[in-house]
């Protein structure tokens, strides 16, 4: 039961509308109103959410400029909406003040960006925008007295701060869900200010809201991704597989119906447009519980919720029950004599309404197995309908359908064996080395994340009963963050194959994958068996995340390694940091002891 929150939570993420300060009053079912106030009194923290995002370089200071200048500019057109200037589209009256900060754009590289206009503009900006954040300095960390007292002197501030803060790291994270976690934020400090063990409330309380910022995140880039480098049928064909699962009584016109709203405002979250992203929400939120009778038995009493928790409530109920007169099998697209015809008649329709008849039908499969099973009956479609009798070729199209789930059901099981096999530990170094010697051109930081991602993957879900949908689901959303966002990304061009050729079968383009044999290693890696007392001060995690980085740095100095030798060098290692920590001159003994390790690298 617990997964299957899990696995809703992360699917269904975008549908979630959440604020610092939104009315509390039950949601009235035509809600724009109340969303045009939501915004109007957030326009400080929206406007430093795309500030941030878009320029992850500028300075609290600079945002804070920017936030002066758009509250007053919101003051302004309250008083008087007939302003030419208050007609104008928010987001770019915001980039336009962010291009008007003087020396900004020349001190942050995106002078070029401001000589754009429209929507080349809005993508100058969002191409800006870089998902490796190692640039940055550490995550400031605040002793929790002194946080304590920090939120109670100037609570505004504080949050201010925090936010511009997980923004910049989080650059293509959707402005609601930033929004929801400093809610979150805010509400766990309260509550720990007052506890007598405040370092301990913290860490608990953090936790669940950090899973739920990397959840979501995930699965944004996921989609983000889908629609920028596939376009929008990929994107909506992703929604009809997961709302189809999620709504298996919702009619095919209703779900279309619900789709352009779903669809319509990816464009905004995508690219940063928080008011747009905030709206599109708001409407897809409305449109459900306005047809809820039609679409879910399950919501009925989220839809009466306040608005904080209506989101939440919709997002971790349980997929509704299959009707009872839903047979097993849709005939109408494997045993009618028209199927040629009708899918000549709209391609895209036909297609989307597959997809929907299998997904409802199929509450087992994960949303890239749904997607991979369409591609195939479309392959099969443009083969039959050539052929002198296509009925004759497409009545066997079950049976394809059945082949490519086996196929994808064998690489879930040997992870899972894999997994059970290696231990944690064991596994994540297996997919350091794997990921390096397919992606070295990432950095560090970023193959250490995505090493983690996979076993997390795969330690959740491998000893669940719905393990196929939950290991696939997961995993897929870790090569989404692999592929990234921004179609200008390139890797390598094996990896970029697999990236961009197809959406639904990149996960088997992956485990095809071997080292990338064109990638020439740097000479030395500065530093690198250098060790020093540090490693004797370091707790647990940071001498772990250390490991990690060593081995990760080893694989892209030494490509061509063995596996085993490898494993060996990391054992060497940590037998060096035990022997030299132990000794009555450490730095003495680093200094001794590195050279070896380098020596047998």
């Amino acid at each position: 039961m617990k997964q299957l929150k899990l696995t809703g939570f992360v699917i269904f993420l975008f549908f979630l509308t959440e604020s610092l300060t939104l009315s509390t009053k039950p949601q009235d079912v035509d809600d724009v109103s109340i969303t045009k106030k939501f915004i109007e009194e957030n326009v400080g923290y929206i406007t430093i959410i795309i500030f941030a995002q878009y320029i992850q370089e500028a300075s609290f200071e600079e945002v804070e400029m920017l936030v002066k200048t758009m509250t007053e500019y919101r003051d302004k057109c309250l008083a008087d909406m007939t302003l030419p200037e208050c007609s104008e589209l928010a987001n770019d009256v915001l980039l336009e003040n962010i291009c008007a900060l003087e020396g900004l754009p020349q001190k942050h590289n995106f002078s070029h960006c401001c000589s754009k206009v429209d929507l080349e503009k809005k993508l100058c900006f969002f191409h800006h925008k870089k998902a490796d954040v190692g640039f940055l300095p550490p995550l400031p960390t605040l002793d929790p007295e002194e946080k304590c007292q920090t939120y109670k002197n100037n609570r505004e501030s504080f949050l201010n701060n925090y936010i511009y803060e997980v923004s910049r790291r989080n650059p293509f994270v959707f402005a609601p869900t930033l929004l929801t976690v400093a809610a979150r934020f805010e509400e766990m400090t309260k509550t720990c200010c007052e506890e007598q063990d405040k370092a301990n409330c913290f860490r608990t309380k953090a936790e669940p809201v950090i899973q739920y910022l990397k959840a979501s995140s995930s699965f944004q880039k996921n989609v983000c991704g889908a629609l920028i480098k596939f376009g929008l049928q990929v994107l909506e064909f992703i929604n009809v597989a997961i709302l189809s699962q999620k709504f298996p009584k919702i009619e095919f016109k209703e779900l279309t119906s619900l789709l352009e709203d779903v669809s319509s405002k990816y464009h905004g979250c995508c690219e940063g447009d928080a008011v747009q992203c905030i709206r599109g929400r708001s409407k897809v939120m409305s449109h459900i519980c306005l047809k809820q009778d039609s679409i879910s038995s399950k919501i009925k009493e989220c839809c009466e919720k306040k608005i904080p928790e209506r989101g939440e409530c919709i997002i971790s109920s349980n997929k509704d029950d299959r009707p009872k007169d839903l047979s097993l099998r849709e005939a109408k697209f494997t045993e009618s004599e028209n199927v040629c015809e009708e899918r000549d008649a709209n391609q895209t329709s036909f297609m989307a309404e597959f997809l929907y008849e299998y997904s409802r039908r199929h509450p087992e499969l994960s949303t890239p197995e749904l997607l991979r099973i369409a591609g195939v009956y479309e392959d099969l479609l443009k083969e039959c309908c050539h052929t002198e009798n296509p009925p004759d070729c497409y009545r066997h199209a079950e049976h394809r359908f059945n082949e490519t789930t086996e196929k994808s059901l064998k690489i879930v099981q040997r992870e899972c064996e894999r997994s059970q096999n290696l231990g944690k530990e064991d596994l994540k170094y297996y997919y350091l080395i794997k990921l390096t010697k397919i992606a070295p051109q990432l950095s560090t930081e970023e193959l250490t994340f995505l090493g983690k991602e996979m076993v997390t993957a795969l330690t959740t879900c491998c000893t669940l009963s719905e393990e196929f949908a939950c290991v696939d689901n997961l995993m897929d959303l870790v090569l989404g963050e692999l592929c990234g966002i921004n179609e200008n990304r390139n890797i390598n061009p094996d990896v970029d194959h697999c990236c961009k050729t197809n959406f639904a079968f990149r996960r088997s383009c992956f485990e095809g994958l071997e080292a990338d044999k064109a990638y020439v290693p740097p000479s030395t890696f500065q530093g690198l068996f250098t060790f020093h007392t540090d490693l004797c001060q370091a707790h647990k995690e940071e001498l772990q995340r250390k490991k990690d980085r060593f081995l990760v740095n080893v694989v892209k100095l030494k490509p061509d390694i063995p596996d085993a030798e490898l494993r060996s060098l990391l054992t060497d290692f940590t037998n060096v940091v035990v022997k030299c920590c132990q000794a009555e001159g450490p730095e003495a003994c680093f200094n001794e002891e590195g050279p070896k390790v380098a020596a047998k690298c």
